[in-house]
């Protein structure tokens, strides 16, 4: 079992990935080879990031003009003339993923958990078969769904996470299922009715369930105090999907594990 170990962290801090972008954070602990980042007071929600992926931690700077972006220190810096040269913006993934998120009416858990496994926050990973960017979007794909720059992170998140509401429209909200045409297309779930007996595409999807799973059995837990049993009971759904969203909430709902699909 891993063990998560808790670092002493300033609230409201900022993770500066290698990749350029900036994760603002309530707090953080160790949990084996990634760097958990609780984006919430409570700690309902938290990215886990590989923590070879983090560069630094800083003090989260005053909020912006525009909330899509903070700046390393949130400081300009002085040339040796005397010159002020504005630092260097970076992404804010939490706040581009919460937007995006919040357009689409999905749990942002649950589109952080298909970050993590289609590239593990890398804005400019590419696949062996061209998929591109966070959210391993293919050209063909990208261009539908009007994405001109698939390594571009607010466009990258914004195609994808439609792109996956879409797929959840497609099969009823049925989460395994979108998630495998997510990964294989919506072709080969027609096809073989189901999840593709492809390990790629199995191991895919039980690998976003169970990380999703763990983001909302934690929350249920930080909740149990206020709400009670009826609150932990209410957080678990069938094996096959999710529950609807509602236009304003989202799904905020547990899958069970789809090894088995």
């Amino acid at each position: 079992m891993l063990v998560a170990t808790a670092l002493p962290c300033f609230a409201g801090e900022v993770a500066v990935l290698k990749n350029g972008f900036s994760i603002k954070h309530e707090r953080r602990e160790i949990v084996g080879e990634l760097t958990r980042l609780y984006v919430n007071a409570d700690g309902s929600s938290f990215v886990d990031v590989p923590t070879s992926e983090i560069d630094r931690f800083e003090a989260a700077p005053e909020e912006p003009a525009n909330p899509l972006f903070a700046t390393a220190a949130n400081k300009s810096t002085t040339s040796k003339k005397g010159t002020l040269f504005p630092a260097r913006p970076v992404t804010d993934l939490s706040q581009v993923v919460n937007e995006a998120s919040g357009r689409y009416r999905l749990d942002p858990d649950l589109v952080n958990s298909v970050i993590k496994a289609e590239s593990g926050f890398m804005v400019r990973a590419v696949s062996p078969k061209g998929a591109q960017g966070l959210m391993q979007l293919m050209p063909g794909t990208a261009s539908q769904l009007g994405v001109p720059n698939a390594f571009d992170p607010q466009a990258n998140v914004e195609g994808g996470t439609k792109y996956l509401r879409e797929l959840l429209e497609r099969y009823n909200f049925d989460l395994v299922k979108a998630l495998a045409a997510y990964n294989a297309g919506p072709q080969r779930v027609a096809q073989f009715g189901g999840v593709p007996p492809y390990s790629e595409t199995r191991a895919y999807v039980a690998r976003i369930v169970k990380d999703f799973n763990r983001k909302k059995i934690a929350q249920g837990k930080a909740s149990a105090p206020q709400k009670g049993v009826a609150a932990k009971k209410s957080s678990v759904v069938n094996q096959s999907s999710t529950a609807k969203s509602s236009p304003k909430s989202g799904a905020k709902t547990t899958v069970a594990s789809a090894q088995n699909k």
